[in-house]
């Protein structure tokens, strides 16, 4: 066998592997999402919190240990790293609260995004090649926006449940990938 060959196909083994784990790991975080999907949400609303700690530190060290930086730079990343380890801590020693307001967050967020995007699919309507359909995505958006609006968590479970359907999915559809994937590479 050549070495163009073997190389060929340690990168097909590398691309199946990786289907496969990604498929996986998606098809148990799906599964978690439709099971517990309030355990999971505080899992994901902890990893934030831990990444806001370590975040948080790396800040402080840049601001401590820079040489050079200047002095207002030097605080500035001092107190956003102090803000970030304080937003950590606290999220972790609220997690249940914690949870509920980012999932909020999340909610408003989104109706807010929704909105906004139908007005900018209006606007742009002189541009469009089908203006039917524009108005229609426009429509749909606004009032899907304002729906999550008034309704933020409602709308923040649903799509955390189309989240874990489609992750469900995926992660099936990779898994079968893995296992017929050939590698015209």
């Amino acid at each position: 066998m050549s070495t163009a060959s073997e190389a060929e196909k340690s990168a097909v083994n590398g691309i199946r592997t990786a289907l496969g784990i990604g498929g996986v790991l998606a098809l148990i975080v799906g599964i978690l999402i439709l099971v517990w999907p309030g355990k999971t949400a505080a899992v994901v609303t902890a990893i934030i919190a831990i990444y806001a700690i370590a975040a948080g530190l790396v800040y402080a060290g840049l601001g401590i240990f820079s040489k050079t930086k200047g002095g207002w730079a030097r605080i500035g990343h001092i107190v956003l790293g102090i803000l970030f380890i304080i937003a950590g801590v606290v999220a972790l020693f609220n997690l249940a609260a914690s949870t509920a307001w980012l999932a909020l967050f999340i909610g408003i967020l989104v109706g807010i995004m929704w909105i906004v995007e139908g007005i900018v699919a209006l606007s742009t309507l002189g541009d469009a090649s089908s203006k039917g359909w524009s108005i229609f995505f426009a429509i749909l958006s606004i009032v899907a926006g304002i729906i999550v609006l008034f309704s933020p968590v409602w709308g923040t479970i649903v799509l955390w449940w189309i989240l874990g359907i489609s992750l469900i999915v995926l992660g099936i559809i990779n898994i079968v990938r893995a296992f017929t994937f050939k590698g015209e590479l």
